[in-house]
């Protein structure tokens, strides 16, 4: 999972945050950001705390300001976690809310984008999200993905990725550290079928930097 770093200093979440709005898409609420017209659209999946943290919605707004159509899934049904919530310890919460559970509430987005016109759909996941969009890009519903800080993830997950990828990790992270990456990079390198491909940890930063601070290293 996330580790103690994750959860160490959580957003203050903002329904309201963001320049693009909130809507139903699929079966769930999304924040939508950036033209419908597009031709490309990127899906985020957040991290334990959803999509109403405001440096993610921030970022989301910036990868809209590239052109893309970009939508932003409550893939926790309005309950993030709360590590101060004594009644929802992360082991009861995160049984309510597996990334099995999320891959499979993700498919129906994905045919809602397409049916928009989109051409081609990315997805990028933080930490929790991380593994959902593994999951998708494992099965081929993606044409590209991104990890950032990701939790879940094995060696297994990644030699079953065969679409262009790119993973970002901490320097200073205990549940994927530099030589889980570099295991990835491996692996990924020995696909000459997958171009572009990246794989690094940034020097000097912190687990939940990516999605808490709204930085991508």
């Amino acid at each position: 999972m996330s580790g103690p770093e994750c959860c160490s200093n959580p957003p203050t979440l903002n329904p309201s945050a963001g320049a693009g709005h909130v809507d139903k898409f699929g079966a769930l609420n999304a924040y939508i950001t950036g033209s419908p017209n597009s031709n490309s659209a990127v899906l985020l999946v957040s991290d334990v705390f959803g999509y109403e943290a405001p440096n993610f919605r921030k970022l989301a707004d910036k990868v809209a300001a590239a052109g893309y159509y970009v939508v932003v899934p409550d893939f926790l049904n309005g309950e993030p976690f709360n590590p101060e919530n004594p009644n929802k310890p992360w082991p009861i919460w995160i049984k309510d809310h597996g990334t099995d559970k999320g891959f499979e509430d993700a498919k129906p987005i994905l045919e809602a984008i397409k049916s928009k016109g989109v051409s081609s759909i990315g997805a990028a996941g933080f930490c929790w999200g991380a593994k959902v969009v593994t999951e998708l890009a494992k099965s081929g519903l993606v044409q590209a993905a991104v990890l950032l800080h990701p939790s879940f993830i094995s060696v297994d997950d990644i030699k079953g990725v065969d679409i262009p990828i790119s993973i970002l990790g901490a320097e200073i992270d205990r549940v994927s550290p530099p030589e889980l990456v570099k295991q990835f990079e491996e692996i990924l390198s020995a696909k000459p079928v997958i171009q572009p491909r990246r794989c690094r940890s940034c020097e000097g930063c912190r687990r939940g930097t990516s999605g808490l601070a709204g930085l991508v290293c």
